[in-house]
């Protein structure tokens, strides 16, 4: 049975393949059309999903789209007639696309579907369309390794949820109480995102990032104002203090007097204040999850846990609901947010709808995550000699040497090997690369190749086996969705007082032997290599440990702020020429910046947009 899952139209659209249970291919137009956060139709993503599987769209026995556009219509509807007549002006703006495009999207499905192949389809019976948060369940659970879990879904909104906790056994999923709309755990943190001077739906991460800079000071704020906190988890927002439900502003007059001003410009530098207030809503998310999770433990008894949607991606939450120990093991979905909602329906199609037989097993079914395109050493030889790119061909022994030797030196290297990742974590497939133990690669990484923040933490990659020895965590992170501690036996005391100092200059003080990846609380977010899913990735780490005594790296995304991750040999050359990225190993072909020409080079620090 060959099922195709598609998520568009809002952010992050997405195509997904699963033929027979087996996830084959899955992939985010943004990649294909070099638009971050794409949202149109994933044309791009189901031509390379079918390609892969020689597969043309008449071959599928469904289409899944992951949410109902109709209820969501009817959410937003309601939501205008609630407020009117607050938001005409949005609601004005609106109706137009709804009654146009996005009311009748069977319709507008099945006109782009054809344009993509199909001809001989029966659509009545074979489009079939989801429920947001059930996707989210399904891309959870149905792709873990557990034969039975609880299951734990927290995003912005999808149809009316904006969390949905429910119970995984076998090939079902039952969706057991759920939060609506407009009472979300993502608004709220979006909210204070967008106070921050961030993009909502793209900057929620750096707020996450920000907050060990800070102190929760606002923590009591936020829940005596905007929240109202049961002890289950469950909770409702003060609507008094937001602007969403009217899609004016996140924030409103009421918000910014009890916040003590405006919104931050993005061009403004943050401020002590700013750290405090991410810290405060850091701790307020911590502590809704934590109730949440306990209370999924005590009504599933379960001892395993799945979690997907965009709150999900809240990797230091999630590293404390593993350290809290009500569930012994956690799977979370590497691409939590809507583009796995594309997984999530097709899974749904094959298990729930077909009725097909689940059968767990000791892996996922993620194949590490690593289900986009791949390039043979041929075609990668050939897209760079339409380039104009100089390279040399190694075999893998030289290649593994040379790029410890520029890793050793403290350069950048531009590393892509295999298929591309799926979700928004580089795992080692596009990433760029460099030496943890260097104290300047932090700030070098952030501001000559990556050309963002200098708060910005980045992640190591660990061999699997090395795990526990470097890091304070004793389960696989291999989707860089957990954050830990760094040993005690690898911490170096600081010279400076640390409790002297503040903000941004805390980045200055030595933490550790990888200081590279330590944050500023001593915590990081860990990615285990594994032998088995990235075999290349594996061979560098082991040439890096050999050489040096350390099996870690300083794995971030190939691509620059404001740009998707490179998907393609092409792709990653210009990336290489625009930023200060010393080598790039491609396959096996190995380039140095200083060997290109000259009139290749490009300044990319002066063509980015805010992300």
């Amino acid at each position: 049975m060959r099922i195709l899952g598609i998520s568009a139209f809002y952010h992050d659209s997405a195509a997904a393949l699963v033929v027979d249970g087996e996830i084959v291919a899955a992939a985010q137009e943004e990649r294909f059309s070099r638009k971050r956060h794409d949202a149109a139709f994933p044309t791009n993503a189901v031509k390379y999903c079918l390609t892969i599987s020689a597969l043309a769209l008449d071959q599928l026995d469904y289409v899944v789209f992951y949410e109902k556009p109709f209820v969501k219509f009817e959410r937003i509807i309601e939501t205008y007639l609630a407020y009117a007549p607050k938001g005409f002006k949005s609601f004005r703006t609106a109706m137009p696309l709804w009654l146009k495009e996005k009311l009748f999207q069977r319709r507008l499905l099945k006109k782009y579907l054809e344009d993509c192949g199909a001809q001989d389809f029966d659509w009545e019976r074979r489009l079939l369309f989801s429920e947001h948060h059930l996707s989210h369940a399904a891309s959870a659970f149905l792709a873990s390794p557990f034969e039975s879990a609880a299951i734990l879904t927290l995003d912005g909104v999808g149809e009316w949820a904006t969390t949905s906790m429910g119970h995984g056994h076998g090939n079902q999923i039952e969706i057991k109480k759920e939060i609506h709309f407009p009472h979300s755990l993502g608004l709220l943190y979006s909210t204070f995102t967008h106070y921050a001077g961030f993009r909502v739906n793209s900057g929620e991460y750096k707020v996450m990032g920000l907050a060990p800079y800070g102190e929760p000071k606002y923590a009591s704020t936020i829940q005596n104002h905007l929240i109202d906190l049961k002890s289950d988890g469950s909770f409702r927002l003060n609507l008094d203090y937001f602007g969403y439900c009217t899609g004016l502003e996140m924030t409103n007059k009421h918000f910014e007097d009890l916040f003590g001003g405006p919104p931050r410009n993005p061009n403004e530098p943050l401020t002590q204040r700013h750290m405090d207030l991410a810290a405060s809503v850091q701790a307020v998310a911590e502590e809704i999850i934590l109730r949440i999770t306990r209370t999924l433990a005590i009504e599933t008894e379960e001892t395993r846990l799945c979690l997907a949607g965009g709150v999900a991606l809240n990797c230091v939450a999630n590293g404390k609901v593993l350290r809290d120990g009500r569930f012994k093991r956690i799977w979370i979905q590497p691409a939590a947010g809507d583009a796995g909602g594309a997984l999530g329906a097709a899974l749904l199609a094959y298990y729930m709808h077909a009725g097909r037989a689940r059968i767990a097993s000791d892996t996922d079914g993620m194949k590490g995550s690593y289900l986009g395109p791949s390039f043979s050493q041929t075609e990668i030889e050939n897209r760079l000699r339409s380039v104009s790119a100089k390279f040399v061909v190694l075999d893998d022994e030289t290649l593994f040497a040379a790029c410890v030797d520029d890793l050793i030196q403290e350069k950048a290297i531009g590393w892509f090997q295999g298929r591309m990742e799926f979700g928004p974590r580089a795992l080692g497939a596009r990433s760029i690369l460099g030496d943890p133990r260097s104290p300047r690669m932090q700030s070098q990484l952030n501001l000559k190749v990556k050309y963002r923040e200098s708060f910005r933490p980045f992640a190591p990659s660990v061999l699997r086996e090395d795990l526990e020895e470097w890091f304070d965590l004793d389960s696989d992170s291999p989707y860089m969705l957990l954050v830990c501690e760094i040993a005690q036996r690898r911490r170096i005391v600081p010279s400076t007082d640390f409790h002297d100092v503040f903000g941004i200059e805390k980045l200055k003080i030595c933490r550790s032997e990888i200081p590279a990846v330590t944050h500023v609380d001593y915590s990081a977010r860990v990615q285990t290599v594994h032998q088995q899913t990235n075999a290349r990735y594996h061979a560098l780490l082991t040439a890096f440990k050999h050489r040096t005594g350390c099996p870690v790296l300083v794995n971030t995304s190939f691509n620059v702020r404001g740009e998707p991750i490179v998907c393609t040999p092409e792709d990653a050359f210009r990336c290489f020429m625009g930023t200060e990225i010393e080598s790039l190993a491609i396959g096996n072909c190995y380039l140095r910046k200083e060997e290109q020409l000259s009139a290749l080079k490009k300044n990319y620090s002066m063509e980015l947009i805010p992300d």
